[in-house]
């Protein structure tokens, strides 16, 4: 056990968890105390020692079920298929094994390992022989979904499939041979071709969950993809939970592809023109590279996002993952509003973010169950906040556009656009259904530099990608 905790905790520092010597040892000291006999016990008792952030216990639990029982799953999903392809319950089926041992033992048949835990279902030992063929096959190595047929052939080979193939094979002609009733004879045959297909898809999954613990990319894929297309409108609890883990995975991608820009821009390009000026004492022979190193400042940013009922799920989201992204910027300031606005950075300086979102959004701000009307939220901010925009200022807006029918006063937009670098609204609603009914979109559009449909995870994190580049 001791080595599989060792090898664990590799696969967790590979997957980004941070787990130091001094918490490796704590969970050597933990599994100690509690032993390994009760699987939620131990799987508490790790976690405890190595997990240290919340957004990583997903992702450990994750991996600590492919570690431990993702073997042992897909042998039970072996099982549960053969009953099902052959239409039996599961007494009828411990039956079946029970029926084929006593007819091995009258006919003296000798069986190999495999073969015997192959046709007694023997779990454990199944799960020690793949894993051990997986071992001797190299499947640690894998990095790509391309990869898993050349793996599983190879699995497939340590593990002897060939001649378990022939093996069973002469087992069926024996038991086609013996005084058995042709009812029988035929259902054990059944039996014994539905348990090789079954071990044929075991080998495949045991390569597959080598790939999944190695490809962090490809986990992140599966993790995203039920969510991604998903309207925000329509998220469940649970949802909303693995929503906010999922904003919080992108915007950390998002940081470091503009950390890698900013250490290449650092560097900076190289100038032609200032290297041919430098080296024409040397007759135009480049012995003086020149570089141009100027860097951009960092941008400020200003959101304003509606948190009225129908937007406030996307407001949440908007939120996080602009806080989640500060260190890019000079400057963040963050303001609500529904009818009246009211900023909410200072919320975000003394309290961690999403605790500060929660706050924001239930009325310790302004009234967010007043009715909306972006036109007095837009005067107000006119009045009191225009100041804080400048060249460099982006000014993020989201929210429907849905007034209620009150003045609009998007000349407020003009004047903001007039002063900032740029201005972005982003709506959660249709394109079809703007200016039509109480939306103002057509009114608010001309004063934008950028307009753009969000309404579901894959949405925002193009509209983000680009705010970023």
């Amino acid at each position: 056990m001791d080595d599989k905790i060792v090898d664990f905790t590799a696969l967790l520092r590979a997957n980004g968890l941070r787990v130091s010597m001094a918490e490796h040892l704590d969970a050597f000291r933990a599994v100690a105390e509690l032993g390994v006999g009760d699987r939620e016990s131990f799987k508490d008792a790790l976690r405890a020692a190595m997990v240290k952030r919340a957004v990583d216990g997903p992702v450990y639990d994750e991996l600590f079920d492919l570690y431990f029982s993702g073997l042992g799953a897909a042998i039970q999903q072996g099982a549960n298929a053969l009953m099902e392809a052959m239409q039996i319950s599961e007494a009828e089926f411990q039956s079946l094994m029970d029926r084929l041992a006593e007819i091995l033992q009258q006919l003296d048949v000798d069986l190999s390992e495999l073969a015997q835990a192959l046709l007694q279902n023997d779990s454990g030992r199944l799960e020690q022989l793949l894993r051990e063929a997986a071992e001797q096959a190299g499947v640690q190595g894998i990095e790509r979904s391309y990869q898993e047929g050349r793996y599983s052939h190879s699995t497939a080979q340590s593990l002897g499939l060939g001649g378990l193939s022939e093996e069973l094979e002469r087992l069926k002609e024996q038991l086609g041979r013996a005084d058995l009733p042709p009812e029988l004879a035929q259902r054990l045959a059944d039996f014994i071709d539905q348990r090789l297909r079954d071990l044929r898809e075991m080998i495949r999954r045991t390569v597959r969950i080598e790939l999944e613990k190695r490809d962090q990319t490809q986990r992140e894929r599966n993790r995203l993809s039920s969510l991604a297309e998903k309207s925000f409108y329509y998220l469940s609890e649970d949802e909303l939970r693995r929503m906010r883990e999922a904003v919080t995975k992108l915007a950390q991608r998002l940081k470091n592809v503009v950390s890698i820009r900013r250490r290449r821009a650092k560097r900076g390009k190289f100038d032609v023109s200032d290297t041919l000026r430098k080296n024409l004492q040397y007759g135009g022979v480049p012995f003086r590279i020149q570089f141009d190193r100027r860097i951009r400042d960092k941008p400020q940013v200003l959101v304003l996002c509606d948190v009225s009922d129908s937007v406030r799920n996307v407001s949440r989201f908007m939120l996080q993952f602009v806080y989640s992204l500060q260190d890019l910027y000079a400057r963040v300031r963050s303001f609500i509003f529904v009818s009246e606005i009211g900023e909410t950075t200072q919320l975000f300086e003394e309290h961690d973010t999403q605790q500060a979102i929660e706050l924001a959004l239930t009325g310790t701000v302004i009234n967010v169950f007043a009715h909306s009307d972006f036109g007095r939220a837009f005067r107000t901010f006119h009045r009191d906040y225009l100041g804080a925009v400048n060249n460099r200022t982006t000014v993020i807006i989201l929210g429907d556009a849905r007034n209620n029918y009150n003045l609009p006063h998007e000349w407020v937009l003009r004047d903001v656009q007039a002063r900032a670098k740029q201005v972005i609204w982003l709506n959660p609603e249709s394109r079809l259904t703007w200016g039509f009914g109480d939306s103002e979109m057509d009114r608010y559009l001309p004063f934008c530099d950028l307009v753009e449909e969000c309404r579901n995870l894959n949405q925002l994190y193009r509209v983000i990608d680009r705010l970023v580049r």
